[in-house]
């Protein structure tokens, strides 16, 4: 792990020569959820490829991209694509531009993703505030020696998504007029679409949503002291008693279209902290 932490500051030393700025906030765009880099006033966009040790994006719908720079009027640090476990990577680089956001100064993270909906009273294109999750991957990015310096041995769970920020989105969807929900994301390895029966079995321990990334990265960033808030896109809905395919241009088409709306949310979020 001491080698781990060598990669991270000489990432952080090769961004700090990039730029000045001092962002407060990290935020992870999802699959379909990229266009929100758009909006950042932007005043450093770096290719993952560049920075030292970073993992490359692999997925189409991921370009790729690490942005520093304004929104919402705070200063943001986006990354524009994600890294998943089903694209061979392991939970220590999943996690790893985390640690690099953590390092850089970043106390608050805002993390989106695309994900399937459980809960029957979803409908695709709905946004969902994730109040808590469960770990089904059989990972965890803590796995191996802890690094002190980062934090502690046994982070606590308790919390990993701000009360205080879910309760703020929500009274900020409110006055936009923007529908949310709030609901438990479970995570799975993925690549592969779950099975009837597995959507059954999802349903039963309590999940209205499931995806394939998002909970490596909240687990880091509890473990470095973040406050965390996490949401979704409900790209279909899975109902194990007439189960339908969910192709993936499926997926990212829902999850383009509920973008302008997560966009206005993140905003007004951002506005209010």
């Amino acid at each position: 792990m001491r080698g781990q932490l060598a990669k991270v500051e000489e990432s952080v030393a090769f961004l700090r020569n990039k730029t000045e700025i001092q962002s407060q906030i990290g935020i992870v765009l999802g699959t379909g959820l990229g266009g929100l880099a758009d909006r950042i006033q932007a005043a450093v966009v770096i290719p993952y490829e560049e920075i030292p040790h970073f993992p490359v994006s692999t997925v189409s719908s991921h370009l790729g991209h690490l942005i520093i720079g304004s929104l919402g009027g705070k200063k943001v640090m986006a990354l524009q694509g994600r890294f998943h476990y089903y694209e061979g990577y392991d939970p220590k680089e999943i996690t790893f531009p985390i640690r690099v956001m953590a390092a850089m100064g970043v106390k608050t993270l805002l993390i989106s993703n695309a994900a399937g909906g459980l809960n029957l009273t979803f409908e695709a294109g709905d946004l969902v505030l994730i109040r808590d999750h469960i770990n089904l991957t059989a990972h965890n990015p803590l796995r191996g020696e802890n690094v002190d310096e980062w934090g502690p041995r046994f982070p606590d769970m308790t919390e990993p998504y701000s009360q205080e920020l879910v309760e703020l989105a929500e009274r900020a969807a409110k006055d936009l007029g923007i529908k949310v929900h709030q609901g438990v994301y479970v995570g799975v390895t993925g690549p592969s679409m779950e099975t009837a029966a597995e959507t059954h079995f999802l349903r039963l321990i309590g999940a209205d949503t499931v995806g394939m990334s998002t909970i490596p990265e909240v687990i880091v960033a509890v473990h470095a002291g973040l406050r965390v808030l996490g949401m979704s896109v409900v790209t279909n809905v899975n109902d194990p008693e007439d189960y339908q395919p969910a192709p993936i241009e499926q997926v990212i088409a829902t999850a383009k279209g509920a973008e302008p709306r997560l966009v206005q949310l993140v905003e007004e979020i951002l506005k209010r902290m």
